[in-house]
């Protein structure tokens, strides 16, 4: 076998051992073509992807452009006035000085990050910011302890990160060098929001030369937060302070787009539009967006200028919270170890663990009587649950978010649970849908997606959804969690039996 195949294998291999190979997803064979999916997987969060209105708009959009097939190539080789008037309406819309199209937002963070920063310049970025980023880092012409992380969404470490870096570089104190910080408004995997006016506080603080530049990706904000969906941003009034914002079309707008397929708009000034122009790898050598997918994003941004999108925007923030508060009612009845909400989403989270450990005499749920015993919040474990950050407040605002992680040891069981759960399994579900006609699709979420120790089961809700849909996804993982409590006793009576009969070494040489 050739030397290459062997590494590749060895690779794939590896991530099937530690069971976090990825695959592209479908359907598994337990969804019969009779069943309806609900979906709280995808990032379609308005479901504008199955509105009516927006299907008719866009075909017949389509069927009065002049042009609709390709692009005819790059932006530099080819004029496109469908883009470049596409460019000038968002400009106006989100209240920027320029606007530049790229084919996604992964595109966008990789062509701004390699590209605008100099050379003696730093970037410090939230530790969970996306893979893009990273990437747009990494071809940077900047060396790598000038690519440096802060805690997620901690000012008092963004502060004392930018303090190290003026203490060290004498050309950032006299403002001959940059620092841009890389957020996102909304981050994807944890459902948290940045505290955007105090990190643009912190960065003119502690730059007051006028050389710290906050860069802002809004790819799972845009078109359900701030004034017509304008993003978080625009929520705070901080146009005007922002260097860089990121919108992709995607997600909630439904326009074939986000950070992996196509279209996304970057928002600066003319100087970097221009500069990204000459200097943006990601933008100059490939082909531009379809003039298909400039009619598609066009049709969507009227949803926000006619004010659709607030109202289902309004809709699925009463979904989210509706959703949280019932689950975290459940949640009290279940180990945290088994499951649990982030800190961000606790009823009585602080910074530091709000729970107490087992001790001496003091009965766990694990082994109580009912799966349903509650403790409340101050429940004493067997075991410490989960790694729990003590980083200061990552939801500084009034806002539910739309992504809700269930953190789990087991995302994979949990998941495949759902799918296969019947609503029938639990009386106290009423739903109108025949109980063989549902399943319910989620996904589980692995290192290195994620940071160790934080496997998950991610839930988007999206504005389709109805409070039914989401009663029937409590009802699937409760009863989930009380299967996990009902092994676990079982398991625990087994071992206390073997022990009892051959004894604790005797049982032990028995599995080896």
């Amino acid at each position: 076998m050739p030397s290459l195949t062997q590494k590749l294998s060895a690779a794939l291999k590896s991530r099937d051992e530690r069971l976090i190979r990825r695959r592209l997803p479908e359907f598994p064979q337990i969804v019969t073509s009779q069943q309806s999916v609900i979906d709280f997987t995808s990032n379609d969060y308005l479901s504008l992807s199955r509105s009516p209105a927006l299907r008719r708009a866009v075909l017949g959009a389509l069927s009065s452009a002049p042009d609709i097939l390709g692009s005819g190539g790059s932006r530099l080789l080819v004029p496109a006035p469908a883009h470049a008037a596409l460019e000038e309406r968002l400009r106006r819309f989100f209240d920027s000085e320029a606007a530049i199209l790229f084919n996604s937002g992964f595109d966008a963070n990789v062509g701004l990050f390699s590209a605008v920063p100099q050379p003696g310049d730093v970037v410090i970025y939230d530790e969970l910011i996306h893979a893009s980023v990273h990437d747009g880092m990494r071809t940077s012409r900047l060396s790598r302890d000038s690519l440096v992380s802060f805690a997620h969404n901690s000012v008092p470490s963004l502060r004392h990160t930018i303090r190290r870096a003026l203490a060290h570089r004498e050309d950032l104190k006299t403002g001959k060098s940059s620092v841009f910080v890389a957020v996102e408004s909304l981050y994807s995997m944890d459902g948290t929001f940045a505290p955007l006016s105090d990190i643009v506080d912190c960065v003119e603080e502690m730059l007051p030369l006028g050389n710290g530049y906050v860069i802002v990706d809004e790819a799972h904000a845009t078109g359900i937060y701030g004034p017509k969906g304008r993003g978080l941003v625009a929520a705070l009034g901080l146009e005007k302070r922002i260097f860089a914002r990121l919108h992709t079309f995607g997600k909630s707008l439904a326009a074939s787009g986000g950070k992996s397929i196509k279209s996304a708009v970057l928002l600066t000034t003319e100087l970097v539009r221009d500069y990204l122009l000459n200097y943006a790898r990601s933008f100059i050598y490939t082909t531009a967006l379809t003039n298909a997918s400039v009619v598609a994003a066009g049709c969507s941004f009227d949803l926000l200028e006619d004010g659709t999108t607030e109202m289902l925007a309004a809709h699925l923030m009463e979904l989210c919270s509706y959703f949280v508060n019932r689950i975290r009612a459940h949640l009290k009845n279940i180990p945290p170890m088994l499951l649990r909400l982030p800190d961000h989403l606790e009823e009585c989270s602080s910074t530091e663990s709000q729970y107490e450990y087992q001790e001496a005499g003091h009965e766990s749920l694990w082994g109580a009587d009912e799966p349903g015993e509650s403790l409340g919040c101050d429940r004493r474990q067997p075991t410490k649950p989960p790694q729990r950050s003590t980083r200061t407040s990552s939801q500084p605002f009034q806002f539910s978010s739309q992504i809700i992680p269930l953190l789990t040891t087991e995302p994979r069981s949990l998941s495949g649970f759902l799918l296969a759960f019947s609503p029938s399994e639990c009386s106290s579900v009423n739903t109108q849908h025949a109980p063989a006609s549902i399943a319910i699709y989620t996904k589980p979420i692995f290192p290195p997606t994620v940071p160790r120790e934080t496997s998950r089961v991610r839930i988007c809700l999206h504005a389709g959804h109805t409070r039914e849909d989401v009663e029937i996804l409590i009802q699937g993982i409760v009863a989930w969690a009380q299967r996990g409590i009902v092994d676990a006793r079982r398991n625990g009576k087994e071992w206390n039996q073997m022990a009892s009969d051959v004894g604790v070494r005797a049982w032990m040489e028995s599995k080896l």
